[in-house]
């Protein structure tokens, strides 16, 4: 095969393998007592997935919990911490905690999907210092979680301050393993041309 047509082969499996538009992002955390900040040694596991497309302006909050010490009093997203995956941050989500969100046990799911174009799915706080209005407030949410500075707390009556937590980050999609295999596959052509010639 000829270099050009290999090439031509090579971007027309990139433009393939790219989504028409991206809007939609999961990002997943793992909870635990000793990713709280202070650590703990909370007997508690948790695992949570946000799906949020920024087209529909929604965003898709789910939690598995068990295990923890005390009953649970609140449960939302905080954020923006100032630098990833550590510190503190204020709470960026419903106050005092996800709507609909099983209080007053130690273990439980959770299966919810915001309106981001309402305030009342954030703290008015947040909204507050990130430009007044929902929209300006869920562009500087998706950035923080973008940068790995939002996490997802779960406070229970023994550690008010939070018992487990996980900061989310971004899964890659499948179009991101695709565009990855294109790209080696172009490194391994360029590399086995430079070898033949």
């Amino acid at each position: 095969m000829k270099p050009s047509a290999m090439l031509a082969l090579c971007l027309l499996g990139a433009a393939a393998a790219m989504p028409a538009s991206a809007i939609t992002t999961i990002y997943t955390a793992t909870l635990s007592g000793s990713a709280e900040s202070p650590p703990n040694a909370s007997p508690g596991t948790g695992n949570a997935t946000v799906t949020v497309d920024t087209t529909a302006n929604t965003m898709e909050v789910q939690v598995t919990f068990a295990n923890l010490t005390t009953p649970d009093t609140a449960a939302h997203i905080h954020c923006c911490t100032a630098s990833p995956g550590t510190g503190t941050a204020g709470v960026a989500t419903v106050t005092p905690t996800f709507t609909g969100f099983p209080g007053g046990v130690t273990s439980g799911t959770y299966d919810h999907t915001f309106d981001m174009t309402l305030a009342s799915s954030y703290n008015p706080a947040f909204v507050t210092a990130n430009g007044g209005t929902p929209a300006s407030a869920f562009a500087a949410l998706v950035a923080g979680l973008n940068a790995g500075d939002a996490y997802l707390n779960i406070h229970t009556t023994q550690f008010p301050g939070g018992e487990i937590r996980g900061f989310l980050n971004a899964v890659p999609e499948p179009e991101t393993y695709a565009l990855m295999g294109v790209g080696l596959g172009l490194v391994g052509w360029a590399t086995t041309r430079r070898r033949v010639h």
